[in-house]
Formats: structure tokens, sequence, C-alpha cells
């Protein structure tokens, strides 16, 4: 993978270095792309359309701590999706694990959640996010405790890891492409639009949900727009609806719920 390397610190230059050895990433002077190490964190810029600021990721403050903060705790439509509520706390693999913040909610609920992450830059973000959140005084133990990253293709991993664990829940939230007629296209997630151009839409997600219903122990929960169709066309057992998503959900057994 080739984008501009950057640091803003004395010591980025070996941080920069290492950042690249281990996500096999090179410099390049031509991308409109940019990873930037600022001595804090670890950014992604797009240099061609700088009012979109930086990407990065914050499980320690800003919108994510008021969420884990305030946002409803085993209430959310994401926790009853997985089926967290009366005593049931689910183990948890989000094989496409973006920025991590779905899976940073679980965690924060007691989950214990294996994120997968395929793109380099996209892991690196995330490892770095895991990294803070980990040094954290205030949610650093249980993070620790409760959130891992696996660097592989959710393909592989799913067919790889099969009969090695045995995941309760598999999440899926693969990127899919805004729709040119959707209203207020402009206004879409800062994140979505860099990581469309980065990454790509998740055009071979619909192979996805065949292993993981075969990996999944309970349930697979599939998080999909409200104008996408069911991932490979398969009608989910029921589906949580929010005002902009809908989780789908495909039920291979009861949760055991347990009594506190």
């Amino acid at each position: 993978m080739q984008l501009q390397l950057l640091t803003e610190s004395p010591d980025g230059p070996s941080v920069i270095d290492m950042i690249a050895t281990r996500w096999q990433l090179e410099h390049s002077t031509t991308s409109n792309f940019a990873l930037v190490f600022t001595g804090e964190r670890l950014e992604l810029r797009k240099l061609d359309e700088p009012k979109l600021g930086a990407i990065y990721v914050d499980f320690v403050g800003g919108a994510v701590a008021h969420r884990r903060k305030f946002g409803g705790g085993k209430g959310q439509s994401i926790a009853k999706a997985v089926g967290l509520n009366k005593g049931a706390t689910p183990v948890v693999l989000d094989a496409t694990a973006g920025l991590g913040r779905d899976a940073f909610v679980l965690a924060s609920l007691g989950c214990q959640v294996q994120m997968i992450e395929r793109h380099p830059v996209v892991a690196a973000l995330l490892e770095d996010g895991l990294r803070r959140a980990c040094a954290d005084e205030e949610i650093g133990a249980w993070v620790s405790q409760r959130m891992t990253l696996l660097h592989e293709s959710s393909h592989d991993a799913l067919e790889n890891l099969y009969g090695q664990i045995h995941p309760d829940v598999v999440y899926l939230d693969p990127m899919y492409p805004h729709p040119v007629n959707k209203k207020k296209t402009a206004l879409v997630k800062k994140e979505m639009r860099v990581f469309q151009s980065l990454v790509g839409a998740d055009t071979d997600a619909d192979a996805l949900l065949a292993p993981a219903l075969r990996l999944a122990t309970k349930r697979v929960v599939v998080k999909r727009p409200d104008y996408a169709p069911w991932l490979d066309g398969q009608k989910p057992t029921m589906a949580i609806e929010t005002k902009k998503n809908r989780f789908d959900v495909y039920v291979n057994a009861a949760m055991i719920q347990t009594v506190d």
C-alpha cells in the first residue's frame, strides 16, 4: 500500500518507519492520502480535501466517550441485536471492524470482542487507538482485557478461525456504496467519503454471510444502511431498525441467559 508517510514529531521518523514496516506501507509523494504521526496519535488525511479534517481512532474522548456514558447502555439497538440483555454477555467476532466504534460499544457493555480489519491503513489507525485506550486510567484495564485486533481478510479469517474459536456472535458491517440519488449526498460522513476513496466498497461482502453463519454459535448480526438490501439476498430472522440503519439478525441458536 502506497501513501504519504509523514510526521509532526521529533521522534516521529522512527515511529513512522516502524509503522510502515509493521503494516507494509510505502511512502509515495504522489498520493493524495497521508498517514501522519502527530506525536500524540496516528491520523489519516486526504490531502486534496483538507476540509474533511483528520481521521483517527479515539476511544477515550469525544463522541465515543459520550456514547459510552450516555448512549443508553444495553438498551441500544446494537446491544439488543447481539443479544446483550437479561444477563447474556456474548463473545463477539467483529469481522469488519473499521474504526472500531461498534466493537468498543460492545466491549464497554462487557463483551469480549475480537476485531478483524483487512486494510492495513485502517488496521494501523485501529491499533493506535487501542494503544492509547489501553494506557488510559479510566478505561485501559477493561479495554486491554476485552478488545483484540487481527489484521487479516475477513473472508480468510472466517474460514481459518472455524474450529479454533467459537464466538457467540459474528458481527458484520461491510461498507456499502452511498447511492447517488440519496438526498444530502454531500453530507455523507467524512470517514465514509475518505474510506470509499481509499478502500472502496465491500463488493465481496455477500460472501461473508455463509462462513459467518457457520462460525457463529448463536447469531450473525449484519449492520446495513436503511436503503441496502439483505446481505447475499437472505432474509434475516428479525431486524432492529434505527433512523438511518438496521441490524439484520440471523439466529442460529437461542442466547443462554444467566442470572446474577
